[in-house]
């Protein structure tokens, strides 16, 4: 099952990035070329369905599964990056994470109006940066019609935060 993988690979971090969060860290996944394509396929078979014209990857760690289900979709793939990342003309969104508060970034051309779009990032916790990240879509006057995780941290609710949303979210393990 490929829950039980990624929890096996999966490490904690504590204290990071700052006292109290005992971060999960995928990037021993990174070094199993045979489970990054197990947690693609995985990922893709939970989309069936669902029609999406762009995968959206969330700064920096949602780049990285979010560009293989782009590929694996056969759609484009466009970054959301943290606040004066991206070099061309760009719409900004404020909001609050579980230990502070950040700015993402998409640039205004990335999406075209009308467009479904699937976000992807590594982690699900408040939920805060992937509401700000579907308020992004929105302002282009796009949909967003799904959320992909890896990893969804239940005990912090965030799933809670995107019902408003209306869209399928999807998570490979949840701790």
């Amino acid at each position: 099952m490929i829950e039980t993988k990624i929890k096996q690979v999966v490490r904690d971090v504590a204290d990071f990035p700052k006292p109290g969060i005992v971060f999960k860290d995928i990037t021993p996944i990174l070094k199993n070329p045979e489970l990054c394509a197990e947690i693609t396929a995985a990922l893709v078979i939970q989309l069936q369905g669902i029609q999406i014209d762009v995968v959206a990857g969330i700064e920096s760690r949602g780049f990285l599964f979010g560009m293989l289900l782009a590929q694996a979709l056969k759609v484009p793939f466009v970054p959301i990056r943290k606040a004066g990342k991206l070099p061309a003309k760009t719409i900004q969104q404020a909001y609050d994470i579980e230990y502070g508060s950040a700015v993402i970034e998409l640039h205004e051309d990335a999406i075209s109006q009308g467009q479904k779009v699937l976000i992807h990032d590594d982690l699900l916790a408040t939920g805060g940066t992937v509401a700000a990240a579907s308020q992004l879509v929105e302002k282009l006057q796009a949909e967003v019609v799904g959320c992909s995780f890896i990893i969804e941290l239940e005990f912090l609710a965030g799933r809670e935060r995107l019902k408003g949303y209306n869209l399928e979210t999807f998570a490979l393990a949840s701790y």
